[in-house]
């Protein structure tokens, strides 16, 4: 019998395992990627990345970046890894509702990604049609998460890579 499933929060320790995770699923390819090109030099928010660990072994990482459409800041979303002899099970799904969840606690208004809207639609995702990523990428695999209602009305245009942020939720404890 397996071990039991735990999603935990990335540490700056756990860095080289993501990274691991991500080149085992993807390969050198993922480079040529439009959403790669967000990541380029920066930095992922660690408070809502998240490992999927079975027993000792990490076997699955999601992580969210910071960007910008235009003025408005959001998250990227990606990428999710999980390692081949684990798919299929669930965890890839767990992975992306974990972090949703700990980026709308955080206070985050939306996340974008770039994927199948069939497989993430069940999440909430949509087809955003007046956002552009940088270099080719498909139009129809561009989609949005509203964390909070209204989050993409009136938001639009390119989308850039934004310098790493602090959440809304800790700015505001921080003021407190």
């Amino acid at each position: 019998m397996a071990a039991e499933l735990h999603l935990l929060r990335e540490a700056d320790s756990h860095r080289a395992l993501a990274d691991g995770l991500v080149a085992r699923a993807f390969g050198p390819g993922r480079y040529a990627k439009a959403a790669e090109r967000l990541r380029e030099n920066s930095t992922p928010l660690a408070e809502v990345c998240f490992l999927a660990w079975r027993g000792e072994r990490a076997v699955g990482c999601v992580r969210l970046w910071p960007i910008a459409i235009g003025d408005a800041p959001a998250l990227l979303l990606g990428p999710i890894a999980v390692e081949s002899g684990e798919r299929s099970e669930g965890i890839g799904a767990a992975l992306i509702r974990t972090a949703c969840d700990a980026a709308r606690a955080q206070g985050h208004p939306r996340i974008v990604l770039v994927g199948d809207e069939a497989y993430f639609g069940r999440f909430g995702f949509r087809r955003l049609t007046d956002v552009d990523l940088p270099g080719p990428v498909d139009r129809d695999r561009v989609l949005g998460l509203a964390l909070r209602e209204g989050a993409f009305e009136g938001v639009g245009g390119p989308v850039l890579a934004a310098p790493s942020q602090t959440s809304p939720r800790a700015l505001r404890l921080a003021a407190e």
